[in-house]
């Protein structure tokens, strides 16, 4: 199996446990019992429970949801308004160009976990919170791509045979430059989800994360992190599901930058 094929088949092990995760894992995710708290994994825990006896397959398995969902949202966000801004900078160029580009520089001259720290410590945590905080992350990525391949387009023989046949430049731009670079943000995306998957766990294992107790793969490893020697299980299966799922984009993307020969 190639490596592409086998990030698919990753990724559509991921998409079924993110459309029904109630069908993996039967148990709730919520309900404790602290009469079974802290037991390993068995048949009738498979990733054994947490301090507070919940079962850890049951919130890993609903975690999927959450987290990856956060992550696409955040990423499609970030793609919409920086790449979007990016395609129009590039085209029109100008005093546009100019001023997007200069708070692009402002916003990425922080590491994103320190940006992410930064806006999530102001708003506090929450789901819509991390969200935005992504987005904002990524926006100047996302911005500078667009921008670029744009402004490529933007010198290509068509472009000049499209004004002189008298096309806008509104039309240029939506009908004929988007589509080309639409591609170019495609891969950018998938190439940029792991790296957005890595800091929204790191925000929820800072409890910058999503609300407990809702479950979020950075949140359960952040639970798990007190009982590390004595409940190794509640930080593994969290931790190994946001290798998988990086793993899988990972795969995509190099799959996808062969295609395009990029």
């Amino acid at each position: 199996m190639t490596a592409w094929r086998l990030g698919l088949v990753l990724l559509a092990f991921f998409a079924v446990l993110i459309v029904a995760p109630g069908w993996v894992a039967q148990q709730s995710p919520f309900d404790l019992d602290p009469a079974r708290a802290l037991q390993p994994p068995s048949a009738a825990h498979w990733f054994g429970t947490d301090d507070v006896g919940r079962d850890v397959f049951a919130r890993v398995i609903h975690g999927t949801r959450i987290t990856l969902g956060l992550v696409t949202l955040s990423l499609l966000i970030a793609t919409a308004i920086g790449g979007g801004l990016g395609i129009v900078a590039g085209f029109a160029g100008k005093w546009f160009d100019l001023a997007a580009g200069r708070l692009a520089d402002m916003v990425q001259t922080f590491p994103p976990i320190i940006a992410g720290v930064m806006i999530t410590g102001v708003l506090g945590p929450g789901a819509m919170n991390l969200v935005l905080a992504l987005a904002v992350i990524y926006v100047p990525t996302f911005f500078r791509i667009g921008r670029s391949a744009a402004l490529a387009e933007a010198q290509l023989t068509y472009v000049e045979a499209s004004r002189a046949a008298g096309f806008t430049e509104g039309s240029i731009l939506v009908r004929q430059v988007l589509p080309n670079v639409l591609p170019v943000l495609v891969l950018q995306y998938v190439i940029m989800f792991p790296l957005a998957l890595q800091i929204e766990a790191a925000l929820g294992f800072l409890g910058l994360g999503v609300v407990p107790p809702t479950p979020d793969w950075g949140a359960i490893l952040e639970q798990g992190k007190n009982f590390i020697l004595v409940a190794w299980w509640m930080s593994l299966w969290p931790g190994l599901f946001v290798l998988l799922s990086a793993a899988a984009m990972t795969l995509i993307g190099q799959g996808l930058r062969e295609k395009f020969g990029r």
